[in-house]
């Protein structure tokens, strides 16, 4: 089969591989829509994960079910999916810790561009088909659909680390699609005063449309500085960080957080080696403000909830779709998009 994969760091190129087989508990699927993400970004062009060689690229994805393992039981095949970008083993400790993201290791739940091939193509394989694929709604568009691989989750993960509760005040750092969904994460959950902090004129704009109710522009200060001009010095309860880089963002998060706050962390931070945590306005270690920092929950009960949200209309990540293209051999200019990121630049997404 054909498929766009990571040569190396910091080298893409199509490949021709074998196709993957079919386990008893696994599917086959062919790519029906997928988005490449900025993780592919800093898996390829930084290493993050280190070096991987001819591994096919992508973990967004809705695809069609070609072959079911004997032992499936709710697939067959022609079914139209949704696939998460996580598919933990359900059945190791990790999972049955609650931490099923971290089956067989940390991060491990994290399979396509990780440790296998990953869903850019022509056919991908499915781990424990039953517990990993959700049914596509045949009310839900194909494209916006794909955002619930990874986007929504993702966002909606770092709403649920740092534990916003109603009339809270919460910032989200960063309003690239996984800062837009935690906005409208933050929003479904009941922030009272929600400051987006970007740049982008159309991510601004989107943002307020999720509910933001305030944008916090870095390149006309420091957004710490806005934002306790905005709370009267007292800081928000909440901080998301979708966003930012490895050097300053936490020290901005902690110094804007009250005592008795929460940060939730789902920015994917791609180099250095260290993160930075400013001791006094840490309270000294003693300010009781906290950081949880977490991969996205997959499998099919979340996606089949998230879903619901697009059902219901309470939720359009379609919104965040500003290029879509059609055809395979789109791939490569899809995924430079997301390398690039010109202005108008939110989402892309690729019609197989």
């Amino acid at each position: 089969m054909k498929g766009f994969a990571m040569l190396g760091i910091g080298k893409t190129g199509w490949i021709e591989k074998d196709a993957p087989t079919c386990g008893p508990l696994d599917a086959l699927v062919k790519p029906l829509a997928v988005s490449p993400c900025t993780s592919d970004v800093h898996t390829v062009w930084e290493g993050a994960i280190g070096d991987r060689h001819d591994m096919i690229l992508g973990h967004e994805a809705v695809g069609e079910v070609v072959e079911v393992g004997a032992l499936v039981k709710d697939f067959k095949p022609g079914d139209r999916v949704i696939v998460p970008a996580i598919t933990p083993d359900w059945g190791a400790l990790e999972s049955q810790a609650g931490y099923s993201m971290h089956s067989g290791g940390m991060l491990a739940g994290w399979k396509f561009s990780n440790f296998k091939d990953g869903v850019f193509g022509e056919l991908f394989h499915v781990n424990e088909a039953d517990a990993n694929l959700a049914l596509l709604p045949p009310d839900i568009d194909m494209a916006a659909a794909v955002m619930l691989s990874d986007m929504v989750p993702t966002g909606f993960h770092g709403v649920e680390l740092a534990d916003v509760q109603f009339g809270d005040d919460v910032c989200v750092i960063g309003i690239g699609p996984v800062g837009l969904m935690a906005v409208a994460g933050a929003a479904l959950r009941g922030a009272a005063h929600l400051y987006a902090v970007g740049s982008r004129p159309d991510c601004a704009a989107l943002a307020r449309e999720y509910g933001a109710t305030d944008i916090i522009n870095y390149r006309e200060g420091d957004i710490v500085e806005q934002i306790m001009a905005l709370t009267h010095g007292k800081g928000v309860d909440r901080v998301v960080v979708a966003g930012g880089d490895t050097e300053n963002t936490f020290v901005q998060a902690i110094t804007m957080l009250k005592p008795g706050g929460r940060i939730g962390n789902v920015n994917y931070l791609g180099s250095g080696d260290y993160v930075r945590i400013p001791r006094v306005e840490w309270g000294c270690g003693m300010g009781h403000k906290v950081i949880a920092g977490g991969l996205m929950p997959g499998g099919r009960r979340r996606m089949e909830k998230l879903a619901a949200l697009l059902s219901t209309r309470r939720l359009d990540p379609g919104k965040m779709l500003t290029h879509r293209f059609n055809g395979f051999e789109h791939m490569e200019e899809a995924l430079m998009l997301m390398k690039d990121k010109p202005r108008d630049l939110i989402k892309p997404v690729v019609i197989l």
